[in-house]
């Protein structure tokens, strides 16, 4: 029987052999054509741990050709955010109008969810959703003489304040027509101008013209008010304010004023302008008198203003439009 030889085991190579074995880095899922959409998995030689490079592959891919369109466009007019949507608008994209009046604005969603109810598959996840990671922002931007006149509405200043208000922004008044000065005169009148005088007949008003409120509030910084004496003719609403110290103008007489003036600014910068009426209102208290001036009824401006450019951009972009905000 033949003799059976050991060959004795040679420690180095024996070391060798393990450290290749622990050091081997596996990988144990890549689907061969690197489907970005299932995990990359390796195991690591520490501990045989498993680490995932699923974001490391996505990010490669992402760096050399984005897999969607992502990121938000705020512009800075109404025309770019049309010309926007068009440029990237597709089957689903939409339209979402916000009317707040302290912060309006139009954002057009180019990647937003298919219409109709969610269509759930196991494997692939609803084929109708979409990312809605594709937009554009358009803030409407207020005018200067609408947040001016919107601050100083119906809220209460003294002689000195409203008279430089009233002095300052002269640029803003117009005078009433004549058909406002005198409803009984047959003439053409605009649709604005048949809907002031309802204004002036509800609350029993008149218009007036700009060098009258002119003059009442250089008046009132002349005098400085010791006694003061308000009355009102409750038939012609034609109002009175008596001075009696030792600052009375050169004549003594009271001051009689209209109760409605007219401005016309726009809603929105480069905007039209709006006929707007300002009701004048004062009260006397002890022996100081505050004044006010208070837009009547801005809603209805604003309303028509923000509602004609909305208009214009789903006119020219023939997208689905929502009123509010959408999904964050």
């Amino acid at each position: 029987m033949a003799d059976t030889v050991n060959t004795p085991e040679n420690p180095a190579q024996t070391m060798r052999d393990v450290m290749h074995n622990l050091g081997r880095m596996e990988v144990i899922l890549p689907p061969v054509d690197f489907d970005l959409t299932s995990p990359q998995l390796i195991t690591l030689p520490t501990g045989r741990s498993v680490k995932s490079l699923t974001e490391e592959y996505r990010s490669a891919f992402e760096y050399l050709k984005p897999s969607r369109r992502k990121g938000t466009a705020r512009l800075s007019t109404l025309q770019s955010v049309i010309d926007w949507a068009n440029r990237f608008k597709g089957d689903t994209s939409a339209l979402f109008a916000n009317p707040d009046q302290s912060t309006p604005s139009l954002t057009c969603i180019a990647d937003y969810h298919a219409a109709g109810a969610a269509e759930y598959d196991a494997d692939y996840g609803d084929s109708s959703a979409r990312h809605c990671h594709h937009r554009a922002v358009y803030n409407f931007p207020l005018s200067k003489e609408w947040q001016r006149w919107k601050k100083v509405s119906g809220v209460a200043m003294d002689k000195a304040e409203i008279g430089q208000f009233i002095e300052d922004n002269a640029k803003d008044f117009i005078d009433p027509s004549p058909f406002l000065m005198n409803p009984s005169i047959k003439s053409e009148t605009a649709n604005w101008e048949v809907a002031f005088n309802e204004i002036a007949q509800k609350i029993k008003g008149r218009f007036g013209q700009y060098v009258k409120l002119l003059e009442m509030s250089r008046a009132f910084e002349v005098n400085e008010s010791s006694n003061l004496k308000v009355t009102r003719n409750p038939v012609t609403g034609e109002q009175s304010i008596g001075f009696v110290n030792e600052h009375q103008d050169a004549e003594g007489k009271p001051i009689s004023i209209p109760d409605l003036f007219i401005i016309a600014i726009p809603v929105f910068l480069s905007g039209d302008l709006y006929p707007l009426p300002i009701r004048f209102q004062y009260r006397k208290n002890g022996q100081t008198i505050k004044f006010t001036l208070t837009i009547y009824d801005p809603d209805r401006a604003f309303d028509d203003a923000f509602t004609g450019a909305v208009t214009m951009a789903t006119e020219q972009t023939a997208l689905p439009l929502f009123e509010g905000t959408p999904e964050a």
